[in-house]
């Protein structure tokens, strides 16, 4: 009976086991119905949601952001832009010069209706009074029943919001006189999974949410236009550019109304974004796969011709994006006018609009590939936002060089170049530095943007760019909504490539360690190379000889445990505890180059290069 006893608690002990091993995610749906007063720009709102326990804990506690508060006087965005070194320039003004800028927050001057806020007036739990506490942008709530593994409960907020000046993404009457870009404007749920909550302050950087339903209305003054996530359930015919479903009647009855309430319904996303504005146009394309592209932008002849352009561009970047890394899921998505810049948002952008016809069709590349890093693969982008920003600036730069047809043999070359003066500036930071935490905005982006976009790039120069393309298709089939970590991307990449890659994930990600080869010496057929940065990689190598011939070397890293598909000589591995590495030709060189394509991220390529004359 013991033995009996004693096998049955492993097995319940490997059962338990087991199941911490599989994979789960929470999930949460919305209903929110929301009034805003154009005048005032204030809004009440009524939020109920359904929030399903996908994990094995226990929850005692769950958190909201609150976003909105950060732009007040004192928040922790506030203090961050007062002394961070170079701040967001949009954030601040400038009370020095160009020269000797003497920078001064925005948010510290904003007076009580300028500020944004997200004021929760009551919450309940399965119809019961819950405890609540406001804490910066994050709402905490001690609930009055756990939830159990695999249970549902019920939230019913009602909350009041003001929304901001524009100074940070989210705002009214930005710079070019959109009335309203509305991110980050309800109380959102904060994500929990298997390293816990992520309830994180608003500092001004990026996101993580919970995927569910949203099922949203917003009643609104009667001349304005939303475009946003989500599909429109209502359209009106009444100038807004949507096809009626109304009949006369009810059509008649809206002309008679100062008020007009929109209701749309999206399906499997992490937030909900929209904007409006009284003099939006509206057109819409039918792209692949029935898709319908909408775009919305201020009536303003100057803008017209380039919007017409960029229309059948974002078709392209559509069929692009499908096809190098996988379909879009969706029926719609929306490019708006609005914002600070441009930004990503489920099934929908804002972006300047005022721009050159160039910048207008590169911004919204960029934007729209996003939605399959950061709406659909979703990593977590407080922890890992080189993997969002990176990855979409490689993909965004790739279609650019297609779609714009510019010839570019690396199109990764800007890239390449932003990440070496990071690397030479003295204020690198490791990647896997929160987002927030970085001491330089500077050093944030280039790292975010550049580091991240070379980290693809130099992997297809480790395992070689078919088996990278090969990577990303799968990394977007088997990981799309389940928030990918980075480990889960490069297994995927050593499963196709069949090389060991952690090595490379470690050394470019949780370090500041430097590539640097030279070619030390030539004598005679003799090459002799050296490692001088503390990051090892395998090594390509053109060798030019005396009588005029060309031979291609490729010397794998032993770590990598195997060498990629090449058609270059392979020849003996090098060892990252090895300074030096020598071997013989068959023919006397005359000149000995490493990396011929730039495609390693080599901070200084003047001694990759070495001539006998």
């Amino acid at each position: 009976m013991k033995i009996f006893t004693l096998l049955l608690a492993l097995l319940l002990t490997l059962s338990l086991t087991s199941q911490n091993t599989t994979y789960w995610q929470q999930h949460v749906d919305y209903k929110m119905d929301i009034d805003i007063n154009v005048k005032t720009y204030q809004y009440d709102g009524l939020q109920e949601l359904v929030y399903t326990n996908n994990s094995l804990d226990t929850l005692n506690v769950i958190f909201y952001h609150l976003y909105f508060n950060a732009f007040q006087p004192g928040s922790e965005m506030d203090i961050r832009l007062q002394n961070i070194k170079d701040p967001d320039r949009r954030m601040v003004n400038n009370l020095g010069t160009k020269e000797a800028p003497i920078y001064e927050s925005r948010i510290a001057k904003l007076q009580a209706n300028e500020i944004g806020y997200l004021k929760v007036n009551s919450l309940q739990q399965d119809s019961i009074d819950v405890k609540f506490e406001t804490i910066g942008t994050i709402l905490k709530v001690l609930l009055n029943k756990p939830i159990l593994p695999g249970e549902k409960t019920t939230l019913s907020m009602n909350f009041k919001g003001q929304v901001p000046v524009q100074i940070r993404r989210s705002g009214r009457n930005n710079t070019e006189g959109v009335a309203l870009s509305m991110t980050q404007w309800y109380p959102k749920l904060v994500e929990y999974d298997f390293e816990g909550w992520h309830a994180n302050q608003y500092i001004a950087r990026e996101f993580h949410g919970v995927w569910g339903d949203f099922d949203v209305k917003i009643t609104i003054d009667k001349n304005y236009t939303i475009g946003g996530t989500g599909y429109l359930q209502n359209p009106y015919d009444i100038g807004h550019g949507y096809e009626t479903e109304l009949t006369r009647k009810q059509n008649k009855k809206i002309k008679k109304s100062k008020k007009l309430t929109w209701h749309f319904k999206a399906p499997n996303v992490h937030d909900f974004t929209w904007a409006a504005d009284p003099d939006y146009i509206h057109d819409k394309v039918t792209a692949e796969n029935d898709v319908i592209l909408h775009f919305f932008y201020k009536n303003d002849p100057k803008l017209k011709e380039n919007w017409k352009i960029l229309q059948e561009k974002t078709a392209e970047f559509l069929s692009f994006y499908n096809k190098n890394i996988g379909q879009y899921p969706y029926k719609q998505y929306s490019v708006i006018q609005g914002g600070d810049g441009g930004m990503e948002y489920a099934m929908c952008t804002l972006i300047t609009g005022e721009r050159k016809l160039g910048s207008l069709i590169g911004v919204t590349a960029h934007e729209f590939a996003h939605t399959w890093f950061q709406c659909l693969l979703a990593t977590n982008e407080t922890k890992h936002e080189w993997m969002d920003e990176g990855f979409t600036s490689y993909i965004s730069d790739l279609a650019m060089n297609e779609v714009m047809k510019e010839g570019n043999t690396n199109p990764f070359e800007g890239a390449y170049k932003g990440y070496s003066y990071l690397a030479n500036s003295g204020v690198e930071e490791p990647q896997s530095n929160y987002a927030d935490r970085f001491n330089y905005n500077f050093a944030y982006g280039a790292s975010a943007y550049n580091k991240g976009e070379v980290f693809l790039a130099q992997l297809g120069y480790i395992i070689g760019q078919d088996n990278l393309a090969n990577t990303l298709k799968k990394y977007f089939i088997d990981f799309a909504f389940k928030h990918p970590t980075p480990n889960d991307f490069i297994r995927i990449a050593e499963k196709i490539s069949g090389l060991q890659l952690h090595w490379y994930l470690t050394e470019w990600i949780q370090t500041t360690n430097k590539i640097d080869y030279a070619v030390s010496n030539i004598i005679d057929k003799k090459i002799t190379l050296k490692k001088i940065g503390a990051m090892p990689m395998p090594i390509d190598l053109k060798v030019t000889y005396i009588d005029g011939s060309t031979e291609y070397f490729y010397i794998p890293l032993r770590m990598l445990l195997g060498s990629k598909p090449t058609s270059a000589t392979v020849i003996n591995d090098w060892s990252w505890t090895s300074p030096t590495y020598s071997f013989t030709t068959s023919k006397t060189v005359k000149t000995v180059e490493i990396d011929s394509k730039n495609l390693m991220a080599d901070i200084n390529r003047d001694n990759n290069i070495l001539n006998i004359k």
